[in-house]
């Protein structure tokens, strides 16, 4: 057994820092790559391996093409539901899904999102095979140790995330809002992944079994293995694991939705925070879409660092604002661009309203300069590299273009997007984009005190 403090300086090597030689530009640097093989089962089950033999460490990671934009009507937080039930206990292991392998060290998660849900470990690699086996266990076996206990004890600790996340934690309450405002009501995004509290507690036992048997099924998932492994002894163990598990039916997850841009609209909202804040938000291309990467170029250049447009500006030298931020939020049926700020004492929302907007003006007007450009370019590549510096990193890159382009070979593609970025370009999508008159503004202001009306 490899003990916690080995494996835990192994998940945390140092990674190599991407500098530029002397007269060299970011386009002329070659692209990255990812070799990998891939293959399916008989059931259906698409199977991705990589080999990268620098570390003892294997990655693990199912994803299951299902996510919160394919919940039916009623049955909103299901998908995010399963990634709670899906640590609970399969039929031959029943009980918590952690307890195998967090003594090895092991980094074990799940996530949920409008698009996918996955489940992954990072584990020793004398421990891949009993990775291997947890995750098959639970995808074919995972209902005949489903309860009703189990779902409403995972059901109430959803409602309570939600509660913690969304409900009483400063400014939340501007999620639920954006997503209504920015997307109709009939959008697969109009509502959020956790789910609403009545959808969740009206979840029966025979609803969550359906939801299961229709979308977790070897013929929607795609099993990534990565890191320090033997590729045929690795095969062996994925049939011998995921092979018997049966094909379903193939579901049919939603790929198309269409939105009109929403009219300028103005949500006010009251918190108990100590601080206004003002949000600003558009709909943007889709992820890998025209304009994606020129959006990401443009948030850099806006306020990745103190020496962006906007911090500089409004944090710096102004003061107007404790924080700014600015980011294109990429999704595959649309994207949102949004920026954020949080007006600094004594300051109001609408001066940094009108700082934000005298800065935009002179951007869209003028455009990045080149050296700006340049710059967020370097930084997209460097978190490109640092990303394929680990297992884990690698595993989640080839799930993502897998699953967004069909193509688990992109990471390539993906860095020359980025590296094509022109000034001019980011001028153009700023200017398609950020209109005025399409924008959804969310304000959050401090919630007044019963006594006196003024703010707390």
């Amino acid at each position: 057994m490899i003990r916690h403090s080995l494996i835990t300086s192994l998940f945390s090597a140092a990674v190599a820092v991407f500098v530029l030689a002397p007269g060299q530009s970011v386009a002329e640097t070659a692209l990255p790559s990812i070799a990998f093989t891939e293959y399916r089962l008989d059931n259906g089950l698409q199977v991705l391996l990589h080999e990268d033999h620098s570390l003892p460490v294997a990655h693990v990671e199912v994803w299951y093409h299902v996510g919160s934009k394919d919940e039916p009507e009623g049955r909103s937080g299901f998908a995010h539901l399963f990634e709670h039930l899906m640590f609970n206990g399969s039929e031959h292991w029943d009980a918590e899904y952690f307890a195998p392998l967090q003594p090895l060290g092991a980094r074990v998660n799940g996530t949920t999102s409008t698009e996918r849900t996955n489940y992954y470990e990072t584990v020793p690699s004398n421990a891949l095979e009993r990775a291997l086996w947890l995750e098959a266990d639970r995808m074919g076996f995972l209902l005949p140790a489903l309860t009703q206990a189990k779902l409403d004890n995972q059901r109430d600790v959803v409602r309570n995330e939600r509660r913690q996340n969304y409900e009483i934690r400063p400014y939340a309450v501007a999620r639920k809002a954006i997503v209504e405002a920015i997307w109709p009501k009939d959008h697969p995004y109009h509502r959020m992944t956790i789910g609403s509290h009545e959808d969740l507690e009206a979840a029966t036992l025979d609803d969550v079994r359906s939801f299961f048997t229709t979308w977790y099924v070897p013929n929607n998932a795609t099993l990534v293995v990565t890191g320090d492994l033997d590729p045929d002894e690795t095969k062996g163990w994925i049939q011998r694991y995921f092979g018997p598990i049966p094909k379903g039916p193939q579901p049919s997850p939603i790929t198309e939705a269409s939105a009109e841009l929403p009219a300028a609209v103005t949500v006010a909202l009251d918190d108990n925070v100590q601080l206004p804040r003002l949000h600003w938000v558009w709909q943007s291309p889709p992820l890998f879409a025209e304009g994606d990467a020129e959006l990401d170029i443009l948030s850099s250049v806006l306020t990745a660092g103190k020496a962006s447009r906007l911090h500089r500006k409004l944090v710096f030298e102004e003061q107007l604002a404790k924080d700014v931020s600015a980011a294109q939020y990429s999704s595959g049926l649309g994207s949102t661009y949004r920026i954020t700020a949080t007006a600094a004492p004594g300051h109001t929302l609408d001066e940094v309203a009108a700082a934000l907007e005298g800065e935009l003006k002179r951007l869209l007007a003028e455009g990045p300069t080149e050296r700006e450009v340049e710059r967020a370019k370097n930084n997209w590549r460097s978190s490109f590299f640092l990303r394929m510096e680990k297992v884990a990193g690698k595993g989640g890159m080839l799930q993502s273009y897998n699953h967004h382009t069909g193509s688990a070979d992109f990471v390539g593609k993906d860095l020359q997007r980025y590296l094509d970025v022109t000034p001019s370009a980011v001028k153009e999508w700023a200017a398609r984009v950020l209109d005025p008159n399409h924008r959804v503004t969310v304000l959050v202001s401090p919630e007044s005190t019963p006594e006196t009306g003024e703010a707390q």
